[in-house]
């Protein structure tokens, strides 16, 4: 008799006793200590907290533009804690696509453009450019406005580019770092909804940090942060197991 096996959810993060210590002066601070979380292939988890919890410096550290002073992270099965920065870099365009607050767009550029250029730059690239950008503008609702540059574009469609951006290569994981917190809340939800159809549709993991409680509803899980230790989570219900 054949015995029916489900494979465990496969960790894209993985983060073990993670510490980062700063010196402010004299003066040391824990901006984090001892976080432990996995996060799963295709799932959303918002990171909440107050302000100076340590949500930005966490996912820097996963996302490699920072070091921790003691523990681990993991991308996709790659312990990324103690490498250089070339194969940082390399790790980033492979694996990850960054969404900033401050939308980061190159002004002389259109929106097209700005979308192609990480696919330009990408050391074995898996699209054609222009094709690439074209294809990521009209499922993010822009394609009315690819040809425009980022001063005749509103702050949630620049946020929108951002966002196709960051998904220029493929990557198996989004991190956004208060991906709303310059935008009006009409502009704030098609960006929440947009970030939603591309984890639904995609299957792309995405982390985010937020201070926004009505973006942190919709993720599957909210992390939250207190004085850089990780107090618990909260997982929605509509995602629990009946």
């Amino acid at each position: 008799m054949t015995t029916n096996t489900v494979a465990p959810p496969r960790a894209v993060i993985r983060v073990r006793n993670l510490s980062r210590e700063l010196r402010l002066g004299k003066v040391r601070v824990h901006a984090l200590r001892d976080v432990n979380l996995d996060i799963f292939a295709g799932e959303m988890v918002s990171i909440v907290g107050p302000s100076g919890s340590g949500k930005s410096t966490l996912l820097g550290l996963i996302g490699g533009l920072d070091s921790p002073s003691s523990g681990s992270v993991e991308i996709d099965g790659v312990d990324i804690s103690n490498m250089n920065e070339d194969q940082l870099t390399t790790i980033r365009n492979e694996k990850i696509g960054f969404i900033f607050q401050f939308f980061n767009l190159i002004p002389t550029l259109t929106a097209r453009e700005n979308v192609a250029l990480p696919v330009q730059f990408a050391n074995k690239p898996k699209y054609r450019p222009d094709h690439r950008a074209r294809e990521l503008l009209e499922q993010l609702g822009l394609g009315d406005r690819m040809h425009h540059r980022p001063a005749e574009l509103s702050g949630g469609e620049q946020q929108r580019v951002a966002i196709a951006r960051a998904l220029a290569n493929d990557p198996p994981l989004l991190l956004a770092d208060e991906p709303t917190g310059n935008l009006d809340t009409a502009s704030g939800q098609v960006v929440l909804e947009s970030l939603r159809d591309v984890q639904r549709e995609a299957g792309t993991t995405v982390v985010l940090v937020t201070h926004d409680p009505e973006l942190a509803e919709i993720t599957d899980r909210q992390l939250t942060l207190v004085d850089g230790q990780l107090l618990g989570e909260t997982q929605e219900a509509q995602h629990e197991p009946a």
